[in-house]
Parts: structure tokens; sequence; C-alpha cells
């Protein structure tokens, strides 16, 4: 078991001897993401009380599975704004469980039910290969280089979350103004982590990270409940060339995603790595919540980017 002390957040630090872990950086193989993507993709638009849905569920808990992660799944109810209750899991894979010093990575799995900002075929719903297959294909794909060459001295957490896309439409009037229809595996975990008591020094978001030309400003919740994280992984990014991506400059807008929720109920501070503009008016891309939201919109390039900046956090980092 990993000894407990206390905790802090430096990068750049020495990777280990060798006996804990790797004396070398392990690489990160964006084809592997762009594969599991796919794969994701196969299985149809993974909107809840879906086939789809069910068949993409097993899937992600074989892979973990195999890959020698303690796997915990939250099998939970949750009410959507057309009243409809949704058969939703959390799923949760901890690789070095018992070490006390632990890093939470997180990606919703859902796809939007319905392209409401789509001319064409605006209530069905998207394939979702960047919003939800993407977040959740680096962090397989991740999960893949833990498991063999496990980082020195940390435990590391991978959440797939579940109901995050299944908000209403804009305009649609609901009753409740109190209830937030967004985000609904990170707000069941967030009141009930699958381990009580649970804490991570801080977490990652994923959410939309396969786009070409993504561009990941500094997300305005992000920068209020972790900017100290939020500048030291923008500032790795600088540093390994991927600077086209990780732009150091705040957007206007905040994004109600995930990590909200991780901030403000679970006490644990996580930022979310999201493809957006830099306006208030502009935050979204062209490509959100429409069908665009394919396999040709993915890009190994932003792929690598983003997988490569998150495997020399893990790896750089010490407490």
């Amino acid at each position: 078991m990993c000894a407990f002390g206390t905790l802090f957040i430096l990068f750049f630090s020495t990777m280990g001897d060798g006996k804990n872990g790797p004396s070398e950086m392990p690489t990160f193989h964006a084809d592997t993401a762009y594969q599991c993507i796919q794969k994701q993709v196969s299985f149809g638009p993974r909107v809840p009380n879906t086939q789809a849905h069910r068949l993409c569920g097993v899937y992600l808990q074989q892979q973990l599975t195999a890959l020698g992660a303690r796997v915990h799944v939250q099998h939970f109810q949750a009410q959507a704004f057309d009243g409809k209750s949704l058969a939703l899991q959390n799923i949760i894979a901890s690789f070095n469980p018992t070490c006390q010093k632990r890093i939470l990575l997180a990606a919703h799995w859902d796809t939007r039910p319905v392209a409401d900002k789509d001319e064409a075929r605006p209530l069905q719903p998207i394939e979702g290969a960047n919003d939800g297959a993407s977040g959740v294909g680096v962090l397989l794909a991740l999960a893949q280089v833990i498991s063999k060459h496990p980082p020195a001295g940390i435990g590391v957490d991978i959440i797939f979350f579940d109901g995050e896309d299944y908000g209403p439409p804009p305009g649609t009037f609901t009753t409740d103004n109190e209830t937030v229809y967004w985000c609904l595996g990170a707000q069941y975990w967030s009141l009930h982590p699958h381990l009580p008591g649970y804490k991570a020094a801080y977490g990652v978001l994923l959410d939309m990270v396969g786009a070409r030309d993504a561009t990941f400003y500094r997300e305005r919740y992000s920068m209020y409940y972790a900017a100290g994280v939020v500048r030291k992984i923008w500032a790795l990014a600088q540093q390994l060339g991927h600077g086209r991506y990780f732009i150091p400059q705040d957007s206007k807008g905040h994004m109600l995603d995930d990590h909200v929720f991780v901030n403000q109920v679970a006490r644990i501070p996580m930022i979310n790595i999201v493809d957006h503009g830099p306006g208030e008016r502009s935050l979204f891309k062209a490509y959100h919540h429409t069908h665009r939201d394919n396999l040709t919109l993915i890009d190994k390039q932003t792929l690598q980017a983003v997988g490569e900046t998150l495997l020399h956090m893990l790896y750089t980092a010490s407490f």
C-alpha cells in the first residue's frame, strides 16, 4: 500500500527508479484511441434505454476488466427532462486500487438523443463520435498504457459517466427550474461515490477531444475551482508541442459539464479539457449536437495531443 502524506501537485519531476514504475516514458497510441472510438460508434447512438447503449456498456466493462482494473458499475435510475425513467450506469475502473494517492480521469459515454442544432433530421440521435466517444477512446487507450506500465506512487481512477447529454433542447419548458437534467451520472456519483469517502488529489474531465483543429481554451469553471491544475497541464502541453490545441487563454463562457458537480458536490478539484471557442456566444463549435458529429470529424493528431499530455501528466506527477 502506498504511504499517505500531504498532497500537493508538482509536475515535471522525475519518473521513478524502475522499481515502482517505468524508467522511460511509455508511449500513447492515437491509433488505439481511434479504434476505441470506431467501436463505440459501431453500436449506433448510445442513448440510454436503447440496445446500442446496453451493448456499449458491456464493451466498456469488458475492456477495462481485461486490462486488470478493479471495475465497479453503478446502476441507477434517473428521471429525464421529458419524464422518462432512464436506466443509467456509471462505469468506474481503478488501477492500483490500494494506493491512497489518487488521480481521477473521466468522460461521458452516452450520446445526445436528438440533433437539436441540425436542420436535417433534428429529432434523430447523433453518432457522437466526438461528443462522448472521443473522451472515452482516449481514456481506454491511456488505460492500456497504465495497465502495462503503472505510474509510480499513485492510483488512477477512470469514470465513464452516463446520462450527460440527455438534457432539454434549447427553449424547452420544464416545470422544475431547480432540477438540472444534464450530467445525470456525474450528479449521482458525486452524491454516491463508488467508495465511501473517496477523494482524489485532482481530476481531469475529457469532453469533445477528438475533432480536427480542436481548440481547448481554459474553461471558466475549471479556472475557478482548479486554476493551478489548468495552468500546469496547459504548460505541459506547450512543452510537448501541442500549443495549437491547448490555448493559454481563458474562455468567456461557463461550461455546465460533469466536472461542475464533481467540484461542487464531491469537492474534488476537477478541470475540463473540452473543445470550444473563446467567446460567450461562440462557445460551442459548429458540429455540436448535429449529425456532423461522426467519424469524419475525428483526427488522430488531436487524439495524440490530448492523450500524450495526459500520459506525461500521470508519469511526471508527484505528491
